[in-house]
């Protein structure tokens, strides 16, 4: 029982060690990483203070994974997509709130106007394609990239792209000629 002891204390010795390395391991990434990440953020926001706090962000994210992103094929692809990931959630949830607050501005709405505009849509929405419709809901209603709709319907992002472009050209034709 005695010779037992002695091996749990290195294990716990190893374990201390081992989680050092990872600290460190994470603390050379951030050392090699943050000035590049800060640099690309900020030409993408415009904004250092906002660059600031979404590479913070992702570099916390990160760190909560890092056991498993230290053994990706690309620890910084992975960064920068969060990064990019965390930015693009922020901007979806600025124009949405920017919708709300347009939409709850007080202003003359015409019930009929209404009616005939939301009867367009329908009718043109029903005019696409299965894959159209698809495509435009998930990108221009519900706000996701292409790369995020591509992944819900099970198609490349470029094919999203091109649903998306033709399903606006029909609807444009649609809705278009019904008033013109």
């Amino acid at each position: 029982m005695m010779e037992a002891m002695p091996d749990l204390r290195l294990d716990r010795v190893a374990a201390r060690e081992s989680r050092d390395q990872v600290g460190t391991a994470f603390g050379d990434f951030f050392d090699l990483e943050y000035e590049r990440l800060l640099r690309a953020l900020y030409l993408v926001v415009g904004e250092r203070q906002e660059a600031e706090d979404l590479a913070q962000d992702a570099f916390v994210k990160v760190l909560e994974r890092w056991e498993t992103v230290r053994w990706m094929d690309s620890p910084t692809g992975y960064l920068y997509r969060t990064a990019m990931n965390t930015f693009r959630t922020r901007y979806r949830r600025a124009v949405m709130a920017v919708r709300r607050i347009a939409f709850l501005a007080p202003r003359q709405r015409n019930a009929f106007e209404d009616v005939e505009i939301t009867a367009d849509v329908r009718g043109a929405l029903t005019a696409l394609t299965p894959r159209q419709r698809a495509a435009i809901v998930l990108t221009e209603l519900l706000g996701y990239g292409s790369e995020e709709a591509a992944s819900i319907m099970g198609i490349e992002p470029s094919t999203v792209r091109a649903l998306t472009t033709q399903a606006r050209a029909r609807m444009r034709s649609a809705i278009g000629g019904d008033r013109g």
